[in-house]
């Protein structure tokens, strides 16, 4: 896609109000549609949770490799007329009467999975971070440019009204000229889920081990990334950064603490810290620009205009001079009302589905960030700084 193109698209569909013209052809006209769930641990409960109170919607199908993790999820979707349950994705999807997927599995069967389901012919909500590395992201991407089904990233802050209202802000000037990002996502706690069985470990604990995840970057900061992306409607060119298991040494293969640099075209540079062991501030984003600072949290965002420096001029020594003080704006809550953000992106899915629109986070954002997180991944891995690849990161 070129830079016009995604510009065009990324503003467009801003405020949910135009879409760029799907690929879709013939869609059926329906108010409701069936979904299958691939992948029932706790996000994916999560999702059919959330699902089950929306309408239009009906969660006909659950699978899972685990066995009780299979029964927990069929546990809540049972009551559907003609639901199933299955270990196997793939008789999933030949389920017929299944219209579109949610993909919630561990990062690495994203890409393998979502193909798969595309050339089952069903619509795809797949959950961040698109796929594991650069080869799985491009064919993925390369397999949307042949079907006509719809495919949304599960970015859910890019469907938040929230979100969308604040990248409205910046285009208008909200802060001025945009200098720097700064995005944390810390908590403390070892990250760990329960497990009823030590060979159930890998599977249940797949976000600490590398065959599966990338760990804290793909799954915390990548939304964070995003959101940068859609604000500065660019990709980063280069990426430094430093990564360790330096708290929870219990066998992890996955950092326990990360931060990343990224610099964009225009210079802006994009840091983004994970720790497990102080969770001050938990999540926030700060966009910093010539004008004031939006701080984002989850729910909420607050604007702090720049304030002045003021000199004040007393006994000094020659050395120090004046000493000079920074009166900062007063910060003001930004009123933006909206709905939980993964709510949201699954309306917007649905929406999707039965208008035959390009979802807000779609084939191409999803994709954007992939790569991203990739280059932050062999930024902290091999302690060298990494360049965005146009050859191998297709678009």
């Amino acid at each position: 896609m070129k830079r016009k193109d995604f510009i065009r698209n990324s503003s467009g569909i801003l405020l949910g109000s135009v879409f760029a013209p799907s690929l879709m052809a013939n869609v059926k006209k329906s108010t409701t549609i069936n979904l299958g769930v691939i992948g029932t641990g706790a996000r994916g409960q999560g999702i059919i949770k959330l699902l089950n109170t929306l309408s239009g919607i009906n969660v006909i199908a659950a699978c899972d490799t685990l066995p009780f993790r299979l029964e927990e999820g069929f546990d809540l979707i049972k009551s559907h007329k003609n639901s199933k349950h299955y270990q196997d994705y793939r008789k999933l999807l030949d389920n017929k009467n299944i219209d579109g997927v949610i993909i919630s599995t561990p990062l690495n069967t994203h890409d393998k999975i979502a193909i798969d389901a595309l050339d089952a012919q069903k619509h795809i909500y797949c959950e961040k971070t698109m796929a594991k590395g650069a080869s799985a992201t491009a064919s993925v991407v390369n397999k949307c440019k042949t079907s006509n089904k719809i495919f949304q990233t599960g970015h859910q802050f890019h469907s938040s009204r929230l979100y969308s209202q604040l990248v409205h802000m910046l285009e208008e000037g909200k802060v001025g000229k945009i200098t720097s990002i700064e995005g944390q996502w810390n908590r403390n706690g070892n990250w760990r889920r329960t497990v009823p069985d030590p060979s159930f470990e890998r599977q249940i604990n797949w976000r600490m081990y590398r065959e599966y995840s990338y760990g804290l970057l793909a799954e915390l900061s990548s939304h964070q990334i995003d959101f940068a992306n859609w604000i500065l409607k660019d990709t980063p060119q280069k990426a430094i950064g430093l990564g360790g298991i330096n708290y929870w040494n219990d066998g992890r293969e996955t950092y326990d603490n990360t931060k990343v640099v990224y610099e964009y075209p225009e210079g802006v540079k994009a840091t983004y810290t994970c720790l497990t062991s102080n969770a001050k501030d938990d999540y926030k984003i700060m966009i910093m620009g010539d004008k004031g600072t939006l701080t984002v949290f989850q729910d909420n965002a607050w604007f702090y205009p720049e304030g002045v420096y003021k000199s004040e001029y007393g006994e000094v020594d020659g050395v120090s001079g004046a000493t000079t003080n920074w009166i900062q704006g007063k910060g003001t809550p930004l009123n933006i009302k909206h709905l939980d953000p993964t709510k949201q992106a699954l309306i917007d899915f649905k929406d999707s589905i039965i208008n035959n629109k390009n979802p807000l986070s779609g084939v191409t954002t999803g994709a954007k960030t992939a790569y991203a997180v990739e280059m932050g991944i062999k930024a902290m891995d091999t302690g060298e700084m990494v360049h965005w690849d146009n050859t191998n990161y297709v678009i």
